[in-house]
């Protein structure tokens, strides 16, 4: 597999974690560098995705910045693609390599996800990659998010769920733990299940999948249902590389 990250000459990686929050940090970045992948490319996680998809499925992908996933759902058969990204050169340069390709049914547009811009129950499918984690760089307390965070995370689950059909699906692929992210996605504002797995071995990214109008009303309280997939090694230099200084709440890691 090719390596996606920048040469040390071309390194991204921002001074503070705070400057991922800044769009201008965004904007500079994707001006330097082709393509990066958080928490892996889309191959390891094909088997998630695809048992919730079909060749009419419509697509939503959230920040997409200049990550490969929308060429390889295309590639599987899915080929009513949305992607938004905040940043204007993520976004024209996702249309020029888009286009390149000849993947010309797959949109790009430029967007912020704390205020989607799209009609009521309009995808099946919204996914997300590493992007809602930006949201919880300054969130202090992780037991207590700062209230200006938790307003942005709010805003952005109520469009997911607002633009996601009757029995549409949200997957989210992050580094948050269940006992931080369960109590926001079981929020009573939302009416979707929650399901979570984990990958890696030594290190574990979490992945959940939330299905609209499938919450049974106890379940909030009731232990969240794992599912089983398969494990691949992490290695060291992966431990080493910006997904792990991305890591929010390292402390709490091995809690």
């Amino acid at each position: 597999m090719a390596d996606t990250r920048p040469t040390p000459t071309e390194s991204v990686t921002p001074s503070t974690a705070s400057a991922y929050l800044n769009p201008s940090y965004w904007d500079e970045r994707f001006s330097k560098e082709e393509k990066y992948e958080w928490f892996k490319d889309y191959s390891h996680f094909r088997h998630i995705i695809q048992p919730h998809l079909t060749p009419n499925s419509s697509v939503l992908e959230l920040g997409c910045g200049n990550s490969q996933m929308c060429d390889g759902l295309y590639k599987d058969g899915t080929t009513n693609i949305t992607c938004i990204d905040l940043s204007h050169v993520a976004v024209n340069n996702m249309r020029n390599r888009l286009l390149s390709q000849g993947f010309k049914d797959i949109k790009v547009m430029q967007a912020d996800m704390l205020e989607l811009p799209f009609d009521d129950e309009c995808f099946d499918l919204v996914i997300e990659k590493g992007t809602m984690d930006v949201l919880f760089v300054d969130s202090g307390d992780p037991w207590n998010p700062k209230p200006e965070t938790m307003s942005k995370v709010m805003s952005t689950l109520k469009g997911v769920h607002r633009v996601l059909k009757e029995d549409g699906i949200f997957i989210s692929i992050t580094f948050g733990q269940p006992h931080f992210r369960r109590p926001i996605f079981n929020a009573p504002d939302f009416t979707w299940s929650v399901e979570w797995t984990t990958f890696g071995e030594t290190f574990h990214y979490f992945v959940y999948v939330l299905k609209k109008g499938q919450r049974s009303s106890y379940e909030d309280i009731q232990p969240v249902k794992r599912f089983e997939v398969p494990t691949f090694n992490l290695l060291h230099e992966e431990l080493e590389s910006e997904d792990f200084t991305f890591l929010i709440n390292v402390d709490e890691l091995n809690s």
